[in-house]
């Protein structure tokens, strides 16, 4: 094979690894959460660490996705029934519009104060760092900062929040 082309199919290889997709790995079970730091609609950086102390469900979401919008009301009625037994909800909207974003917390009460974004879509770090392909997504995390589980709902989760609030 000429030394072109073994060149050219090299470049090719090359420039196909290079947009080909890149699969995420979430983070496990008993890990620690790895920290995210990001904006509130106001502006205010809130990390994720702030929270340790209490039990968080960091809650993978956008206004424009339609599963996400349908499981908020059992996120309300959970946050409702054990915040003042030290739950909470830390919640990262992969959105691009901050209106809709701010809108669609008002529009489904997500009344809790920890509502954070970048905007940058898929594009988010916390997306790249909790492996996040698809929302919505969720991380159960203990008051030490560590996962417990992922991906949990209805009642499971529920099982769940009472058995690490009883830690």
């Amino acid at each position: 094979m000429p030394t072109i082309t073994k060149a050219l199919a090299l470049a090719l290889i090359l420039v196909s690894a290079a947009f080909a997709p890149v699969t995420r790995r979430p983070p496990e079970a008993g890990k620690p959460a790895p920290e995210i730091s990001l904006p509130t609609p106001d502006g205010k950086v809130v990390k994720l660490s702030s929270l340790r102390g209490k039990v968080v469900l960091l809650d993978f979401w956008a206004s424009w996705c339609g599963p996400c919008r349908k499981a908020n009301p059992a996120v309300v009625k959970l946050y409702e029934k054990y915040k003042s037994q030290g739950f909470t909800v830390y919640s990262v909207s992969l959105d691009q519009s901050k209106d809709k974003w701010q809108q669609a917390i008002a529009k489904d009460g997500l009344v809790w104060e920890n509502h954070v974004s970048d905007l940058k879509f898929w594009y988010s770090k916390a997306a790249e760092d909790y492996g996040i392909e698809a929302i919505p997504a969720t991380f159960l995390i203990d008051r030490n900062g560590v996962i417990i589980d992922t991906d949990l709902h209805g009642n499971a989760l529920e099982k769940a929040v009472q058995k690490a609030l009883k830690k």
